[in-house]
């Protein structure tokens, strides 16, 4: 059931009068639902000047929908509407059956999906902070009665006691969220003595992310058309073309409306991509609403403080579109880009927008390349060293993480002409006998 509350034209009183926005915000409330595992029996949408304080649709629509419920056997009605307590409350009576909103059902999901003890301290925390305000009670009938002198009263209702207990799980979730956190910046600081750029995968839901995640790293993911597939973040390395090495994350898709809630019990997750060197923003290009996904995702990425982390977007399932397509969705975007700077709000710092197909592997040399362009972190620059032949390991770390360009034995152990990054330069620093060689072997060598 969805809502659009602007005023519609005694003229326009066909389905064609319904505002493209409200239409997609249903069909894609119904390919939540189906991510969640219902089977999807009608979509109505309602057009009114303004929401119901009872019911949301008002009581002549609510006895409408009641039939169509009772011809249909319908177990569940989902709104594509935050509800209020009393609203959901009045409407089971008159329905009788279950309703949900659409932030219950991405709850929903997300709890069916979260697999990390992180991810399900996550998803309770954000459950919780919903539930808190639309708590209802039955007041004095249910007040339990102190014993003792001075206690004989209303005493404290269900409800205070429910919002008490609460309360304290909330805080209690949080603090150990904080520990989660504590934890991420210890490890970020065990990093850094082989310093790795993080690159995070952004975009909106079922874009693609997962599946350009398994190409680029070689990894194993869940890929899957259902949305929100990937709920806790996965972080794997990934070979740059000059041999430096930089962590790939893949996180939770972005969705229009999500939810305040999410956004903040979430903040654990997102962090991978506030703390991201460099963002892979995935737009599926085959979509018929891409540029609004494009939109969304911006507006979640200017929420959580990340709008000016340099952006890379990758016009995803390009093999299903002609060329000329894929260009011409490039230019959409960038006009996009240029309306947000003119709005005086925060701008995406986007470099470059690139066509690319995660399914056939099309583009992702390309894309490989302008990520290795982009990242400034642990710089690439050639070197000549001059390791003992007992020292085996440093030769493996050589050709592990940079790529050797001239080798030479001789009796004293082994000279060598590299490109390492800088911090595997530090690490062999006591072998380097000359930086920037510019010169061919036979000089270089002595």
């Amino acid at each position: 059931m969805g809502l659009e509350t602007r005023k519609v034209s005694s003229r326009k009183s066909t389905s064609d009068a319904v505002p493209f926005d409200a239409a997609e915000s249903l069909e894609e409330l119904a390919g939540l639902a189906e991510s969640a595992g219902a089977e999807v029996l009608d979509r109505i949408l309602q057009s009114r000047p303004s929401p119901d304080a009872a019911t949301l649709i008002g009581t002549g629509k609510v006895s409408e929908l009641a039939a169509l419920a009772e011809a249909l056997q319908t177990d569940l009605i989902l709104f594509d509407h935050d509800l209020t307590g009393p609203q959901t409350r009045n409407l089971e009576r008159e329905l009788n059956c279950k309703v949900l909103d659409r932030t219950q059902l991405i709850l929903d999901i997300f709890a069916r999906r979260a697999r990390t003890r992180e991810g399900q301290l996550q998803v309770e925390l954000a459950q919780l902070n919903y539930l808190l305000p639309r708590l209802s009670g039955h007041g004095a009938a249910m007040s339990r009665l102190g014993g003792g002198i001075g206690t004989r009263g209303p005493g404290e209702t269900k409800l205070e006691t429910d919002r008490r207990r609460i309360r304290s799980r909330i805080h209690k979730l949080e603090q150990q969220l904080k520990t989660v956190r504590s934890t991420r910046t210890i490890q970020r600081k065990k990093r850094e003595s082989v310093p790795l750029a993080t690159v995070a995968l952004v975009g909106y839901t079922n874009a693609g992310k997962s599946t350009l995640f398994n190409r680029l790293t070689g990894a194993d993911v869940l890929a899957d058309a259902k949305m929100f597939a990937t709920l806790d973040p996965t972080v794997r390395h990934i070979v740059l073309p000059s041999r430096r090495r930089a962590l790939l994350s893949d996180t939770v898709g972005f969705i229009r409306n999500l939810p305040t809630t999410l956004v903040k019990a979430f903040r654990a997750t997102l962090e991978e991509v506030t703390e991201a060197a460099l963002l892979l923003h995935v737009v599926d290009s085959a979509s018929p609403h891409a540029e609004e996904h494009f939109a969304h995702v911006l507006e979640v990425l200017s929420e959580i403080g990340a709008a000016g982390t340099p952006q890379l977007v990758v016009l995803n399932k390009s093999d299903l579109l002609p060329p000329e397509n894929a260009q011409d969705m490039a230019r959409s975007l960038g006009s996009r880009l240029g309306a947000l700077r003119g709005g005086g709000g925060p701008v995406p710092d986007i470099h470059q927008v690139t066509a690319a197909s995660a399914r056939t592997g099309e583009g992702l040399d390309k894309i490989r390349a302008i990520m290795d362009g982009m990242l400034d972190l642990d710089r690439v620059s050639e070197v000549m060293l001059h390791i003992p032949a007992s020292d085996g390991a440093a030769m493996h770390m050589i050709h592990e993480y940079g790529q050797a360009r001239e080798i030479r034995y001789d009796e004293s152990g082994v000279w060598v002409i590299a490109d390492l990054p800088q911090s595997i330069q530090r690490k062999l620093k006591q072998y380097i006998r000359r930086s920037q060689t510019n010169s061919p072997v036979a000089s270089a060598l002595i």
